[in-house]
């Protein structure tokens, strides 16, 4: 059965702040951020607006890639979601 696996950074409305994740549906999983339904980081500092993802269908590549990313500077993120996203405008997805 194949499945698809996202990377995804979503920020803040001041998009001072980024959260790095991954998750096999990222409709539902930024629903959640929305509704800020778990307690932790996302909830804290009100991440809900998503402007960037990759997708994959290996989980372990997807998984590694999260890590990756974790490890950049701020400014390479920037860089990041900015060659996919350049206002940062939120993405949605219907």
């Amino acid at each position: 059965m194949n499945h698809n696996y996202y990377v995804y950074i979503a920020t803040n409305d001041h998009g001072n702040v980024m959260y790095i994740g991954v998750t096999n549906n990222l409709k539902r999983r930024m629903y959640e951020h929305r509704q800020m339904s778990v307690d932790g980081f996302t909830k804290k500092y009100n991440i809900h607006k998503l402007v960037y993802y990759e997708m994959t269908s290996d989980i372990n590549a997807a998984i590694a890639r999260e890590k990756q990313l974790k490890k950049w500077s701020r400014s390479k993120k920037n860089m990041l979601v900015e060659s996919f996203n350049p206002e940062w405008k939120e993405i949605t997805l219907d």
